[in-house]
């Protein structure tokens, strides 16, 4: 049963298992390593500054409702579910020796994801913090416009498997990274992609550095592709994060499969948990 008292009161002390000013983030690690392990589907996308915002809070002994309502509108922008959203929430209170989250503070978690949604479903989808770009959910209804732009009348003379695109991927991983230079490599690649292609090209981040683009297959894809991968280098150099980007960069070309699922199979082959 969810402790519905007050929102800090399930808490031990914990300030004496580690300095003061380390508690935010060695709760930070030890939420993140209970999350991956049990309930967090994508390791690669757990961290967001709203986690950190949390911690503080609720270690603060003080009112974290604001928080968790943040917390939970970044999760909804991001794609996340409200069981992951939720379950992830219980492993930081179970971390600290809580049972369950106070009710008020897990009510503010649902409400937040639930205004992300809404502003999702209104504005057509959410950009990923780190890169700028929309989410894969977006990339997936774009291609569904494709496949059924493909099968207007006015289109017939096509073959299914000519659809008039293909997706354009990049894969700039290299090993474990810390989320902060995560963030700044992310950032270096959306801006290089958004540079390269512009506007009438959607793009999309997959998770675990890994991106799209969904490009007209009519069109020359060489000068693109070179050009995105020396735009890529040279923010990642100005930002010093050669060592953390793989070298080279990955960039090649997937054609589209014959249907729609089997393109948002795709999808799920390439994306990186």
């Amino acid at each position: 049963m969810m402790n519905s008292g007050s929102n800090n009161a399930a808490l031990p002390d914990v300030s004496g298992a580690v300095p003061t000013d380390a508690l935010p983030t060695a709760v930070r690690e030890r939420w993140r390593d209970e999350s991956v392990r049990s309930v967090w589907l994508r390791p690669s996308d757990w961290y967001h500054p709203a986690v950190d915002a949390l911690a503080t809070a609720v270690l603060a002994a003080g009112d974290p409702v604001a928080a968790a309502e943040e917390l939970g509108r970044a999760r909804g922008y991001d794609g996340v579910g409200i069981g992951e959203t939720v379950d992830d929430l219980a492993c930081l209170y179970r971390t600290l020796g809580a049972a369950d989250p106070p009710m008020a503070v897990l009510r503010a978690l649902c409400e937040g994801w639930a205004d992300a949604q809404a502003g999702a479903i209104a504005f057509g989808t959410a950009l990923d913090p780190e890169s700028g770009l929309p989410s894969r959910q977006y990339l997936a209804i774009r291609l569904a416009e494709t496949y059924r732009d493909a099968a207007l009348p006015t289109q017939r003379a096509r073959t299914t498997a000519d659809l008039g695109h293909h997706l354009v991927l990049i894969d700039v991983a290299a090993g474990d990274v810390d989320p902060f230079t995560r963030a700044a490599r992310s950032a270096a690649v959306g801006a290089a992609m958004t540079t390269t292609y512009g506007e009438g090209h959607p793009m999309a981040t997959l998770g675990g550095g890994v991106f799209a683009v969904l490009a007209r297959a009519d069109e020359d894809p060489h000068p693109p592709l070179e050009a995105l991968h020396l735009e890529i280098a040279r923010r990642c150099e100005l930002l010093e994060l050669r060592t953390s980007t793989r070298q080279p960069v990955r960039v090649w070309i997937e054609p589209l499969p014959a249907t729609h699922e089997q393109a948002l199979q795709t999808l799920d082959r390439i994306s990186r948990p």
